[in-house]
């Protein structure tokens, strides 16, 4: 099987703060939430609150959208024409996302371009809060034997070395960078 990072791999550019950026164009209701997102985005950079902290906080926003479900679909609809051709031509019936994104927003993206198989941070669609940690790292690995505890992995693809714990599981790894795709040097 091939696995692969979603965000900036396979989706140019970062789909949660795509989706952040929609959210606050079509429900300005969530501009309320801004403030804290500010002040905890500051104490992110300053060192003061891990990531997590400062994603829940962002993730507050989504109690001022009541729909929460559709637009996430309308999202993705909108954002379908991100997926790189180099994934389209060569995506393979097993193929598995593993991704730090909110699972709701991958697993529809997913769903559409026929991908099977999503792990991804457990963000509760209705408060922003986490079920759990942030899928990244040495989570990604612990999530990926959690569901093929024999798994085998052919090749993976990343655009970060922050996955290379995941890389080293793989039997061959690649560093996407735009729609180029390098040897993966392990660190």
């Amino acid at each position: 099987m091939n696995v692969y990072d979603w965000d900036n791999t396979i989706y140019r550019g970062d789909s949660t703060v795509d989706f952040v950026r929609y959210c606050w164009r079509k429900r300005p209701k969530c501009l309320l939430n801004l403030p804290r997102t500010l002040v905890f985005g500051l104490l992110y950079v300053l060192h003061l609150v891990p990531k997590l902290t400062f994603k829940q906080n962002l993730y507050r926003m989504f109690r001022y959208i009541d729909d929460m479900e559709s637009l996430t679909e309308e999202f993705t609809g909108t954002h379908m024409d991100h997926v790189k051709r180099f994934y389209r031509d060569g995506q393979k019936p097993d193929d598995v996302v593993i991704s730090a994104s909110p699972e709701f927003l991958i697993s529809s993206f997913c769903a559409r371009t026929g991908i099977r198989t999503c792990m991804a941070s457990r963000v509760d669609i209705r408060t922003g809060v986490y079920d759990g940690l942030n899928c990244h790292g040495e989570e990604k690995v612990r999530r990926f034997r959690e569901a093929f505890p024999d798994g085998v992995i052919d090749s993976f693809y990343s655009d970060s070395y922050s996955d290379d714990p995941l890389a080293k599981l793989a039997s061959e790894a690649w560093l996407v960078k735009g729609d180029e795709l390098k040897p993966w040097r392990s660190v």
